[in-house]
């Protein structure tokens, strides 16, 4: 039985990694028991383990081990894909590789808080890939 994928952005990791917020508890749980298969890329994981060892982000003062432990051991790295067809650029370059990687992956959701990710859902639509909020 195949499993949806679902590829979420940098803030959506940090939010179930670090802070543990409420909006992404459904969706880590789908992921931690199998219902989700995550997907991502080796620079998607280089970009948060740079978010998390950030000055500013030491206030949280995340624990960066057991983070990159559990991202390792939930997501299924692929390789990183070609750009997404020419209708799908992001105004945030930073953030296209999330939306270039669900289409490559054919991912059911892309999940984010980015409002440039965000604008591209009905054109993601088109190819497949519901660009989401994450939910309560």
């Amino acid at each position: 039985m195949s499993r949806p994928l679902v590829v979420l952005d940098t803030n959506i990791v940090l939010d179930w990694l670090v802070f543990a917020d409420d909006s992404v508890g459904k969706l880590a749980t789908a992921i931690g028991d199998g219902r989700l298969r995550w997907v991502a890329t080796a620079s998607m994981r280089l970009e948060a383990e740079r978010v998390l060892t950030r000055t500013e982000f030491v206030r949280w003062r995340p624990d960066v081990a057991a983070c990159l432990a559990r991202w390792d051991s939930t997501a299924h790295t692929v390789a990183e894909p070609g750009a997404a067809p020419p209708g799908l650029r992001c105004t945030d370059p930073d953030d296209q590789k999330f939306i270039d990687l669900a289409v490559a992956q054919r991912a059911t959701w892309l999940v984010t808080r980015d409002r440039a990710l965000l604008r591209l859902a009905r054109r993601a639509l088109a190819h497949g890939v519901t660009v989401l909020p994450a939910q309560r």
